[in-house]
């Protein structure tokens, strides 16, 4: 954010909620913009001009009122530009019942995909030749593209992980900041959290290895503890979810249009928010990324699964299992008036038995893998590289 306050402002009004204390009730009594404006001029030193200032509202759930604000900033004073952030602001939101709806436009930050992990590693050469679709160059190049697919397992996409190997090019600190993020998030689920769900929280945060090393990553509440049910778990996995930390894949019962009409809404995969997290909270050893192609297959094509899942989740994912037999297709999702299974291999076996069965049964005419194969375009099926992935439109 400040960063484009620099490059497209004169002037930006840098306001974090949780640093100054003091400014946490500047909403709580009445929403007087130029009273508040009054305060952000006071705290930054200069009044802000509509024309040339960016306010940036960090921090925002952490102000009584704060997100209620954005309304009255709105309706009232609509020319001055604003930012409000949160890193828990989802949560807040689902506490606010006068969010200002309507009134605002969201935009969600995730962590660096695979395309722009190779851009900031500065690897824009091999990114140019992914993008020419030059299939047969591009297989001559493949090791090296496995070499950064690896590298980027074991980094993640958390920006100050990436923006740390890159300087020093150290796993041992790579690994240390990402635990340090982990227990970051622990220590925000007593703070943010009813503290009533906060141990349900944990429990389910630390077992998200386990839930995707299944062969069925189906979320077993089992995993937790013995006896656990749903119902005694739902609330502390639905704040995951609503901080943004954790994503549910819902089950679909048959590929039907639109999808979101066939969920299950009781079977469903946990992914969560980074790769490198999901590796550090297993106890992934940087040596991994060392030896041959065996980080792909760690713990049953897990990390392969969450490397998908970050890479086309913006496409609206399901998946499906059949109810009688073992057959799964690991991701679905719709493009127009197209349903489009997406099958994932953590290796170069090509066997797609589920797959074709799948396609066949509902009269899906095109179908998407993802693995460690090279390019190839069938009449049902086309197979990309899991490094070109990200070349999916």
């Amino acid at each position: 954010m400040k960063h484009f306050a620099k490059h497209e402002y004169q002037k930006v009004i840098y306001i974090n909620f949780e640093e100054k204390k003091s400014l946490q009730s500047l909403f709580a009594d009445d929403f007087d913009i130029s009273r508040i404006l009054s305060a952000f001029s006071i705290e930054s030193g200069f009044y802000p001009h509509h024309e040339n200032t960016l306010i940036i509202l960090d921090e925002i759930q952490e102000a009584e009122r704060g997100v209620t604000s954005l309304k009255y900033f709105h309706e009232l004073a609509p020319e001055f530009h604003i930012i409000a952030a949160g890193s828990y602001l989802g949560i807040n939101i689902h506490k606010d019942n006068s969010f200002p709806v309507g009134k605002v436009e969201f935009l969600d930050l995730y962590p660096l995909n695979f395309f722009e992990f190779l851009q900031a590693t500065e690897q824009d050469s091999l990114i140019q030749l992914l993008q020419s679709k030059d299939w047969e160059l591009i297989r001559t190049f493949k090791n090296k593209y496995i070499d950064l697919l690896k590298l980027y397992y074991f980094v993640g996409g958390m920006p100050e992980v990436v923006a740390h190997y890159i300087e020093y090019k150290d796993f041992v600190w790579v690994r240390k900041l990402q635990e340090d993020i982990i227990q970051a998030y622990k220590f925000d689920f007593s703070k943010h959290a009813p503290l009533s769900i906060v141990p349900r929280i944990n429990m389910i945060w630390n077992s998200i290895p386990a839930q995707l090393s299944k062969k069925n990553k189906k979320f077993i509440w089992k995993v937790l503890k013995k006896g656990a049910r749903a119902k005694e778990f739902e609330l502390a996995l639905e704040w995951l979810v609503a901080s943004g930390l954790m994503t549910k894949v819902y089950r679909i019962t048959k590929p039907g249009l639109p999808l979101r009409a066939y969920i299950d809404s009781n079977s469903f995969k946990a992914f969560m928010v980074d790769l490198g997290l999901l590796g550090a909270l297993s106890g992934l050893q940087a040596q991994t990324v060392l030896k041959g192609n065996s980080i792909f297959q760690e713990f049953k094509g897990a990390l392969t699964e969450q490397f998908v899942f970050q890479q086309i989740k913006d496409k609206g994912l399901f998946y499906w299992s059949s109810e009688r037999s073992s057959g799964e297709i690991d991701f679905i999702f719709q493009w127009q008036d197209n349903i489009v299974p997406a099958e994932v291999k953590a290796e170069e076996n090509l066997r797609s038995k589920s797959l074709r069965f799948f396609c066949k049964k509902y009269d899906i005419k095109k179908a998407l893998r993802f693995s460690m194969a090279d390019y190839r375009e069938e009449e049902w099926l086309t197979n990309t590289p899991l490094y070109a992935i990200n070349l999916i439109k």
